[in-house]
């Protein structure tokens, strides 16, 4: 690509903390599968540009755009799991009402029987 390895490098943990506005985005579109998907990637990213242990002069600065990524990265994953939990307790919520409606329905059926 012509591009120097540390610019390289630095490109790849921008590119993952751009990811957390598309998983924020698939999160408002309820499709957290996926977006768990995209924070594994932003994972890995992270995990290969930690292992990278060069002076901050040869990286230009590399430590610190990984640092910055590692906080990227834990926000998401705390927004993540909020989302997950929420989705829980809504669908939790749904059979709750379910069987609400199925008792209701039963004890009316029960009451026209007795009449």
């Amino acid at each position: 690509m012509g591009v120097e390895p540390a610019a390289y490098l630095k490109g790849l943990a921008e590119a993952a903390s751009e990811m957390r506005r598309h998983t924020l985005d698939l999160m408002r579109q309820n499709r957290l599968e996926r977006a768990g998907q995209i924070l594994e990637i932003m994972d890995e990213v992270y995990s290969l540009l930690i292992a990278v242990d060069f002076p901050d002069a040869i990286t230009a600065g590399l430590r610190h755009t990984t640092d910055a990524l590692r906080g990227v990265l834990e926000r998401t994953r705390g927004d993540l799991t909020t989302a997950i939990r929420q989705e829980m307790m809504r669908q939790a919520l749904r059979e709750f009402e379910a069987r609400l409606d199925l008792s209701d329905a039963q004890s009316g059926r029960d009451d026209q029987a007795a009449l």
